[in-house]
């Protein structure tokens, strides 16, 4: 069983603009993962508003019985999060790898435009690579 069952990139008005399904079972459709994102954005402004304790940035974990949902927002306001194994530990690490990743081939790439969904080889490569990485390091551990 993968550790890390998809991952997801939101522009900073909650529009999807990258998923990547690394699950064998249960893969969703295009508008439950456009769904998926968009209710994420809103939890997450939300939880900014909310929250008791000044400067909140929002919510950077959530836990269920069944998955674990970690999210990293950047100064941008592009939120990068992962569903994964519950329990699956590291994943702010590998969250952050992922933004370099993303700063490195996506908006380094003169051909991208700004908010629009990333289609970047040289992106999907690394992240490949980084995922799997990963995954090796998590069963070494």
């Amino acid at each position: 069983m993968a550790a890390i069952y998809s991952l997801y990139i939101i522009n900073k008005s909650g529009g999807l603009i990258f998923y990547k399904d690394y699950s064998s079972a249960g893969r969703m459709d295009t508008n439950d993962s456009l769904r998926l994102a968009s209710l994420w954005h809103s939890m997450h402004a939300i939880s900014q508003q909310l929250s008791p304790v000044a400067g909140c940035s929002g919510i950077e974990l959530l836990e269920a019985d069944t998955f674990d949902l970690h999210c990293f927002q950047s100064l941008t306001g592009t939120k990068i999060f992962v569903v994964s194994e519950p329990g699956t530990l590291y994943m702010e690490a590998l969250l952050k790898h992922i933004y370099e990743l993303y700063t490195d081939y996506v908006l380094k790439n003169p051909f991208y435009e700004m908010e629009m969904p990333i289609r970047c080889e040289l992106f999907d490569i690394n992240l490949s690579q980084a995922i799997q990485k990963d995954r090796v390091a998590l069963l070494g551990r």
